[in-house]
């Protein structure tokens, strides 16, 4: 999965986590529960997260060992994702920014995604 790709989807967790916050403040609790559908967050571990085999005579440290270099690039992808997405909240929530809301810094941080702002060596 792309870089690019990751992105967009962390952004796409956030709106998602900002809907059901919605939901459970305006009392609608219902809509924010666990739906039948898996949601962005699972479809992206599901995606990015590759499948670990283990030698069944391996040791703790082999496991560990193989975990972290199968797990270690995707989390790494992530949680950069994560960071950036956060990075560009608190600056306009640092800035006192009041004429935007966090949903539309989420789509312009998307926008820039989208046109390669972010693309690794850019």
């Amino acid at each position: 999965m792309e870089r690019a790709e990751i992105l967009k989807r962390v952004i796409g967790i956030l709106t998602e986590a900002q809907d059901v916050r919605r939901a459970v403040e305006s009392g609608r609790e219902e809509d924010a529960g666990p739906q039948e559908a898996p949601g962005v967050a699972t479809l992206l571990l599901n995606e990015m997260l590759p499948s670990i085999r283990v030698p069944a005579d391996a040791t703790p440290q082999q496991v560990a060992a193989l975990v972290a270099e199968a797990l270690g690039p995707a989390l790494h992808t992530m949680v950069s994702g994560f960071s950036l997405a956060f990075t560009s909240l608190a600056i306009a929530h640092d800035s006192g920014r009041t004429d935007v809301s966090s949903l539309e810094v989420l789509q312009e941080l998307a926008l820039e995604v989208e046109a390669g702002t972010y693309d690794e060596g850019a």
